[in-house]
Formats: C-alpha cells, structure tokens, sequence
C-alpha cells in the first residue's frame, strides 16, 4: 500500500485566494489557524459592478480603475476589465424614467457641447470591454455621455486582483437629475442596508442591482420607515437575470409613505451588486452606497466644513432597541451636538435626526457609540448632507464605514476640488497616502500624516508631480489605532457647489490563512 498526504491548508489557501474567504475545522473541533500562525496573502480574483449612471442626455460620466502596487512575489500576470452588462432591465414603474422633452430643451440649451457629445454617443457592445487595466499603480480612465450608458460588470485576476477598485462619476448639470453622482463601484454580495433612502414625494430613489454571475439572482427588497417594516407588493422576489442589472424605484414597492427609510436587500440564490440612486426635487441627486455591516458602532467621516443641513438616519436591525452617544470629531476632539446628546432606535425602525449646520465651519465625523458601554447594539447609519442654500443646494451621502484597515482606495481624484478626511475615533495614528501616477501622466507622491484620538484631519491631498488626467488616493495604515476615510470630490457648476463623498474601507486584497499544515493521509493500494 502506498501513503499519500493531502495538504488541506494548500486548498485552503487556493480557495481563500480566489474568493477571499475560507474557514477550517481541524479535528476535535479547533480550526486550522490554532495550529500555526495565519499569513495573508494576496487574493486571486476580484470582482466589482458598476450601476448604470444616469437617464439623463447631458449626462458625462468618468470611469476609472485601478490597483495598488503589490509587494515583491506577488503574482506576475493578471487582467482587470470592466464590460458592460448584458441588459439593463426595464419594466413599468421600475425603470428610471428620462427627463421630460422640456427639461432636456432646457438642459440641452443650457450645455449644447454636452448635449450633442450625448447624442453622438455609443452604447458599448457586452463583452468588450470599457476599461482594461494593464498594470498595478498607473489608473487608466474612460468617458460615457448620454443617458444610455450601461452598468458594468468587471473582473480583475492575479496581480491586478489584490486592492482593485473602480470609480464612476458622472456630472448632470441641469434637470430632475443634477449633480455630482459618484460611486465606488461594488463587489457582489447578499445583503446590503441602506439608512437614508426614502419614498418622499420630493425623492425618487431606485435601487440598482446588477448581476455579475453566469446564472439567474433573486432579490428581496425590505424596507424600513420610523413605525417598522412597511407592506410592500414583492411576494416573489426580484429576479435579476445573468450578466445584468435591473433599476427598481422604491415608491412603487409599497403605498405606505415614508420620508425616512432603510432598505434592506438580500438574495434568496445568486449574489448582486447594490446601490440607491437618490434624487431630491431641489437638492440634486447622488448615490447612495450601502452602509458597513451592523455594529455597536458606528464611524461616518467627512462632513464638509460648509453643510448647511446634515441628517443623521439609523436603524436596529437585531432585537435590541440601541440608545447611542451622538458625537462629532473635529480637528481638536470630539464635540456633542447641542440637543443631540444621544439617540435612541426602536428595535426594527428607523430613526432620523436633524443635525442642521453642525460642523459650524469645521469639517468633521460623525462617531455613535453604545450610551451603555455594557449594551452594543448593531446599528447601521447614514448621513444625508446638503451644502450650499435655496435653489443652489446640492446633496451628498455618508454612510457608515469600516476602517481603512491594511490599505484603502479612491480613484478619479483632481488636481483640484478633492479632500481627503482621516478620523481615528479611539487612539491615534500614522498613515501613509499615495498619490498615484496621472490617467495620462505624472509621477506618484507618498505623504505621511498623524491624526489624533478623537479627532478629524481634513485636508487637500497630495497630488502627483507633473499630473495629467485624473489619479487615485491609496490610504494605508501604518501604526495606532483604526483609521477611517472619506474622499470629498466638488466639481461646482453654475454657483452650485456639486460635490460626492466616498468613504474608504479596508479593500481586502488579502486573507488570512494558516501556515501550519494539516496532514490527512489516505491510503492508496
């Protein structure tokens, strides 16, 4: 008989590469990990799904890509690209509707360069792609117009895989849809919490799903007012077909009104992209991404130094009611907003409160944290920001985020018009930003910045030498404790002060695995 030993920790850390995640059960019940120290390693795939941008004719849209530079012994070869979908679905009074023949004469007039740049625009083809990426640290960049862009889909491989993101901004100046929409395009998932969504009569918000699997998805959407769960008509779920995305415009889900909500969407089989395209009748409009799983607490960073309106909108999903301590970090410490000391959710409803100006001039965060140190309840949270007054308003959307962790990413930075917001909630940190090489030329920057326990440092980040184009922010942590980021880009039209705010998560571009080596042999005659 012939012995063969089988490495289970070698499939492990294949498994753990590919998809980013893996676990282990070692004999007697302990996992693999207990018997030698973990390693991270790279991930081998990545994938992220872009939400179709706008319906409106004037629409420009930028996309860019890009990946941090790995270590030395990372994989060698790798391609990353973004295609469009194969569809963006469209049944009745769920499709985002196209600006009225009026509105678009009047956008039109307002832009005639846009406007014919829209209408000389192609959709492009599924399976070729929009935006190939060829190396890690050099972002590369592409242009839409027009209301028929598609959403898409994209995967990244070996050494493009670890940290790849993908930013889509698009600039509406006129009509139902103005403003800045920026996102962070996504990874696939099965479930997604969206704090600050609302069925309002000024609001008409879609959530967008796209599908970036070979196979069939179903989505249930829940949603969420300040009395509970609201009856909605979905009985079957939404079926979101291979390779495609489908837009669903919450207000047609249910009767029941609700300016303040929470959406809650899973898949029943299969896994989606999610993100709420929110637009307000005299705010403008932005995206809405989800917000960090729930937690006992919860970091929101970088309020503008200038809102004129902030809105903070929460809710408990477990069983538990949450009473939360109301705080602001600013650039000397934390602050408790008069009036707003604490905050109580009912089990199950949404909350909303009115925040007004209350940066006061000085940028900040917006840090909740259990009223009892004894009782964490998960929460999830979003703040809706307004800047700028009257007819000249524009809104933006903050949800809560996870911490910078390893390294973090924001791509479509300007040499003008973006800042860059680091809090450290609990104890103080380093952290190290890169500025990266131009879509079209430049050379990259590395600078070092210490923030305060307690506090928000809020400043116009470094930009390449020499740049062209647009470029990306990488954020990593050096040493203290958990940092969280937002990037604020303001590109202002017509005395507007049209911003979008992205926050900057830990992009997982490692997993842990173990190093020890589980042997399991089996006998061969």
């Amino acid at each position: 008989m012939k012995r063969t030993t089988i490495s289970l920790i070698a499939t492990t850390v294949a498994l753990a590469a590919i998809t980013g995640f893996a676990a282990l059960t070692a004999p007697g019940g302990g996992s693999t990990a207990e018997a030698g120290a973990a390693a991270r390693l790279p991930v081998e795939r990545s994938s992220l799904l872009c939400p179709a941008p706008s319906s409106s004719e004037i629409a420009e849209t930028a996309y860019t890509s890009f990946t941090p530079v790995g270590k030395a012994g990372d994989a060698k070869d790798g391609a990353a690209e973004l295609k469009a979908s194969a569809a963006t679905l469209a049944d009745t009074g769920t499709a985002p509707k196209k600006e009225t023949q009026k509105e678009t004469q009047k956008e039109t007039q307002k832009g005639a360069k846009k406007g014919a740049a829209a209408e000389g625009a192609k959709k492009p083809a599924p399976d070729k792609a929009v935006l190939a990426l060829k190396e890690p640290g050099k972002p590369v960049a592409a242009k839409a117009a027009g209301g028929e862009a598609p959403a898409l889909v994209g995967t990244a491989t070996g050494r493009l895989a670890p940290g790849w993101t993908a930013q889509q901004t698009t600039t509406v100046t006129a009509g139902g849809s103005r403003g800045v929409l920026g996102v962070s395009c996504t990874a696939p998932d099965t479930d997604f919490w969206f704090p600050g969504a609302s069925i309002a009569k000024n609001r008409q918000d879609y959530v967008h799903l796209t599908n970036p699997d070979p196979t069939a998805a179903v989505a249930d959407i829940e949603l969420y007012g300040k009395d509970g769960a609201l009856k909605t008509t979905l009985t079957e779920g939404i079926p979101v077909p291979a390779g495609s995305s489908v837009p669903v415009l919450l207000s047609t889900l249910t009767s029941d009104p609700a300016a303040d909500l929470t959406v809650h969407v899973t898949t029943r089989t299969g896994r989606v992209g999610a993100v709420v395209r929110a637009a307000d009748d005299k705010a403008g409009s932005d995206w809405l991404a989800a917000s960090a799983d729930p937690s006992g607490t919860a970091v929101l960073p970088g309020i503008p130094a200038d809102a004129t309106s902030v809105q903070l909108v929460a809710f408990a999903p477990g069983d538990d009611d949450a009473d939360l301590k109301v705080q602001l970090a600013g650039a000397t410490g934390r602050i408790t907003p008069a009036g707003h000391e604490t905050l109580h959710i009912k089990s199950g409803m949404t909350a909303a409160v009115d925040l007004q100006d209350v940066t006061k001039g000085e940028a900040g965060s917006l840090i909740l944290s259990p009223a009892q140190s004894s009782q964490a309840t998960p929460v999830v949270a979003a703040l809706r920001v307004v800047r700028g007054k009257g007819d000249k308003q524009e809104v933006a959307f903050i949800p809560a985020t996870a911490p910078v962790g390893d390294r973090a990413t924001a791509a479509d930075n300007r040499a003008k018009g973006s800042i860059l917001s680091l809090t450290a909630p609990d104890a103080g940190a380093q952290v190290k930003v890169t500025a990266s090489a131009g879509t079209q030329g430049g050379t990259q920057v590395v600078k070092t910045y210490t923030v305060k326990a307690g506090t928000t440092l809020a400043v116009p980040p470094p930009v390449p030498a020499g740049l062209k184009g647009s470029y990306a922010l990488t954020v990593e942590t050096v040493s203290g404790g958990p940092v969280h980021a937002s990037r604020t880009l303001t590109l202002p039209q017509d005395g507007i002060p049209m911003f979008t705010v992205q926050t900057l998560p830990d992009d997982r571009g490692t997993v842990a695995v173990p190093k020890a080596e589980q042997d399991l042999s089996v006998l061969d005659d």
